[in-house]
């Protein structure tokens, strides 16, 4: 079973994704800030995370920066109310790969979570 780390301090977005998530047979584990993320990270070694970007304490970028520090060949997908582009790109960077603007389709997010579990982890994205 493949796990879903979802990251972000809005506690109904965790609710929403984590109930769409289970649904499809992931199973999902929760962290309200970075802190709780890496710790998740490291304890149930997730599949994929779901992070966004702008967390109280530790921001999107350095979670990211650490997350892959971790675990290099984690899989994430970038959440963010701002569509600031250079900030996106950063995100690519560190290897995040994809960013949905907040709000979001979910089942947009459904589908690339999917999409990204499922592919094998040396392909590349554009």
């Amino acid at each position: 079973m493949e796990k879903v780390l979802i990251v972000d301090d809005q506690f109904g977005i965790r609710t929403l994704l984590d109930e769409v998530l289970q649904k499809e047979g992931y199973e999902i584990f929760q962290a309200a800030n970075g802190l709780q993320a890496l710790d998740v990270t490291e304890k149930h070694d997730p599949d994929l995370v779901l992070l966004d970007m702008k967390i109280p304490g530790m921001d999107g970028l350095e979670i990211l920066s650490k997350l892959k520090e971790i675990k290099a060949d984690i899989k994430v997908i970038i959440m963010t109310a701002y569509g600031e582009k250079d900030l996106i790109e950063k995100t690519k960077e560190l290897g995040a790969l994809a960013h949905f603007s907040k709000p979001f389709d979910i089942d947009e997010i459904r589908s690339a979570v999917r999409k990204y579990l499922f592919q094998p982890s040396d392909w590349t994205t554009t």
